[in-house]
């Protein structure tokens, strides 16, 4: 099966499983095709569905990511011991874990082809990251508390796992406590990877973009809770603050000069 056909499989599958989609016509272009697939697993919801169409989603965004390029962390140079900095396509890393900026639903964006790191994520990893974080918010019984963190295989992306955390949301003024519930986040992340013998984390902005975080306060706080945990627990893990704009690529280099 071409990388063509089982995006067509994809497509006719989901509009198949929703009857206000059935009559939909799958568009001629290929960058329409991939709009309309990403769409479609943004919306789904969580839900059996056949092994076919697992192995097929599977070798699709597995190819996907392979065509995009594939970063390896052996690649990368440290700032720091056991710390660096890298700008890039978070899906696209080869570590332990990598670091989603989650809501506390805790299963993915809905909304289609939104530009948010959840949305990416849950797009490459395929269906079951949603499903199973919905196991786990279902066991749970309530939304996740800021500043607290869960861990999930990773499916279909090149990483081990993924660690999804709930950033807070600043309306305002940022206070204290704004502060603390950040710094929870690289905390709770750090520890739940070691419990699970991860070596490596790639950490995303937390909190900043659609949380309004401000830029260079946040990395402030990235920067000295990761070195507090690295020098207060003697841990060797390894951490890699990735970043996606280029204000954040400044921010961070000064920060680990």
């Amino acid at each position: 099966m071409s990388q063509d056909e089982r995006r067509i499989y994809l497509i006719r599958t989901l509009l198949a499983e929703e009857t206000r989609y059935q009559e939909m016509e799958i568009p001629s272009d290929v960058p329409q095709q991939k709009r309309l697939l990403r769409a479609l697993f943004n919306l789904r919801m969580p839900r059996p569905v056949s092994r076919e169409f697992l192995k097929i989603q599977d070798a699709y965004l597995q190819e996907e990511t392979r065509q995009k390029g594939i970063t390896e962390l052996s690649d990368l140079t440290p700032m720091q011991d056991g710390v660096y900095l890298w700008q890039g396509d978070i899906t696209t890393l080869r570590c332990g874990a990598i670091v989603n900026a989650a809501n506390a639903q805790m299963l993915g964006c809905f909304c289609p082809n939104h530009g948010c790191i959840d949305n990416a994520i849950h797009t490459y990893a395929g269906i079951q990251l949603r499903a199973a974080c919905a196991e786990l918010m279902e066991r749970q019984g309530q939304e996740e508390e800021t500043g607290k963190a869960k861990i999930t295989p990773a499916f279909n992306l090149p990483c081990d796992y993924v660690l999804h955390t709930v950033g807070p949301i600043i309306r305002g003024r940022l206070t204290e406590g704004d502060r603390e519930l950040l710094a929870s986040c690289y905390h709770s992340c750090l520890t739940l990877a070691e419990q699970n013998h991860v070596k490596s984390v790639a950490f995303c902005c937390i909190s900043t973009g659609e949380f309004h975080f401000p830029n260079d306060r946040a990395a402030q706080i990235a920067v000295s809770t990761v070195k507090e945990y690295k020098e207060q627990t003697n841990s060797e893990i390894e951490v890699i603050f990735n970043v996606f704009k280029d204000v954040d690529l400044q921010i961070y280099r000064k920060l680990l000069r």
